[in-house]
């Protein structure tokens, strides 16, 4: 199977909700079993919230921060961010052609019996 990128992107932006008023900017390009796979390009603001897997950014085009519940940690396009289930994340800066593929995998609340990494 192979996935492109390019043709992810032309699906978005998906329409505007009360949670993301500027537009949804993530779509799933792929799912089996518990592990998903999505595009994500947020615009202007990242909205997100917390997830119940554990996730995995890789990011493709851009430079920003993440911010995991008080860390931040910078990143440039090839770096690979982990975020663990539960764990409060966002972008708080990112350039404005920022993209990233997320890989959300596992159990609800994480792999590890107590969400960390191991």
């Amino acid at each position: 199977m192979r996935i492109s990128l390019q043709d992810m992107l032309a699906r978005l932006p998906l329409p505007a909700t009360a949670k993301w008023p500027q537009g949804m900017w993530d779509a799933e390009a792929l799912a089996h079993g518990s592990m998903s796979l999505i595009v994500f390009a947020p615009k202007g603001k990242d909205y997100q919230t917390t997830h119940a897997q554990d996730e995995l950014y890789i990011v493709q085009r851009g430079h920003g921060v993440l911010m995991v519940e008080e860390e931040q940690f910078p990143f440039v396009a090839g770096d690979v961010l982990f975020v663990k289930a539960n764990a409060l994340h966002r972008f708080i800066e990112f350039s404005d052609d920022f993209v990233t593929w997320a890989v959300f995998w596992g159990p609800k609340g994480g792999e590890s019996p107590h969400g960390q990494a191991g």
